[in-house]
């Protein structure tokens, strides 16, 4: 069973992790503003069809995490190790490497200033995310 307090709380996480508001998460999923605000309130229960339209517009949301606070958000690569299965032959196995590829002077160049413009900057606050779902905002 979905815990509504819980889920609105992680509701809230996607929403100050992508800086959107509840109008425009109601948007960008195709929904109305008084649904957001509902499930927000805890009036009413998130349905599947709201569900699957947030993991539609949010690949980064893994489904167990948004239901349960079970995983992680943002969705962590998986990181397998290439071990033959049993269905895979020894060259499927097999990792492929390739050598990096030479960045250009124009791509290096707008990497440092843009880099430059973020160390000018003031910091607003931080937002440290935990793996039980749970956050921090610290504003200095």
């Amino acid at each position: 069973m979905v815990n509504i307090e819980q889920f609105a709380k992680r509701l809230h996480i996607l929403m100050d992790y992508y800086e959107i508001s509840a109008a425009l998460l109601a948007e960008k999923i195709e929904v109305q503003r008084s649904s957001i605000s509902h499930i927000l309130s805890g009036r009413n229960k998130p349905s599947l069809d709201f569900v699957l339209k947030i993991l539609k517009a949010f690949p980064e949301v893994e489904l167990y995490w948004l239901l349960n606070g079970v995983g992680h958000f943002p969705k962590q690569a998986e990181i397998q190790e290439s071990a033959p299965t049993l269905f895979s032959s020894n060259k499927e196995s097999e990792v492929k490497t390739e050598t990096p590829k030479s960045i250009s002077k124009v791509v290096a160049n707008d990497i440092v200033n843009k880099e430059k413009e973020i160390v000018n900057q003031e910091i607003e606050r931080i937002v440290v995310f935990y793996r039980n779902g749970s956050f921090k905002n610290y504003m200095p």
